[in-house]
């Protein structure tokens, strides 16, 4: 389990590339390798992988085929950085929400709104993920818990999009301040909202019957 609140960025140093298959290396700081061993879940922009090596600061994790097609981590290139956040353990705090880092599917990146002190950021998800997307409800990008400022049908020239208000802190410890429109993120819905959506959804085509 993870809960949403990113330890970190850690830069990809080395890719290995074959059919439906990727290994990926990440440079970790640190203080995101102390305790971490061969086996344990690390979530990178949101999603669940198992280490497979560690040399020293440099660690390994293998994407599968469907990894590579549902999430955006077939698109990283040398350089490229991505949230960390390791799996949680009993007793930890739970800042943000219960999150799996099962990703559902991606969401574009369609517009930016500056404030002085903040950053909104526009996303336009899959249709089939938008009957769980409510205002001020919970959603995972690219692994961050945050809360859904707003959704619109139609809105900035698609269909459904919400929308997250990013502070400072947020926008320098992951790397959602570097999204520029047309990026896609990962999302990974709210279980619980997830729950109550689909149980509303099956107990009114049952009465319909």
């Amino acid at each position: 389990m993870f809960t949403g609140i990113v330890q970190g960025t850690a830069e990809v140093v080395a890719i290995e590339e074959a059919e439906d298959f990727r290994t990926h290396v990440l440079r970790l700081p640190e203080a995101l390798r102390q305790g971490l061993a061969i086996g344990a879940s690390v979530a990178h922009n949101g999603v669940c992988l198992t280490v497979t090596s560690i040399e020293g600061e440099r660690v390994a994790f293998d994407l599968m085929r469907e990894t590579l097609r549902v999430t955006n981590l077939g698109d990283l290139q040398l350089g490229d950085h991505v949230n960390i956040e390791r799996a949680a353990r009993f007793g930890d705090e739970i800042g943000g929400h219960a999150m799996s880092g099962h990703v559902m599917g991606m969401a574009e990146l369609v517009e930016i709104e500056e404030a002085p002190n903040n950053r909104r950021l526009w996303f336009a998800p899959p249709e089939r993920l938008a009957r769980f997307l409510f205002d001020k409800g919970y959603i995972g990008v690219d692994g961050a818990s945050l809360t859904i400022g707003e959704v619109r049908e139609g809105g900035v020239g698609y269909g459904t999009c919400f929308c997250v208000d990013l502070i400072p802190e947020t926008l320098a410890r992951t790397v959602l301040g570097e999204r520029v429109p047309g990026d896609r993120v990962n999302i990974e819905i709210d279980p619980q909202t997830q729950a109550i959506v689909e149980t509303v959804e099956r107990v009114l085509a049952d009465r319909d019957r």
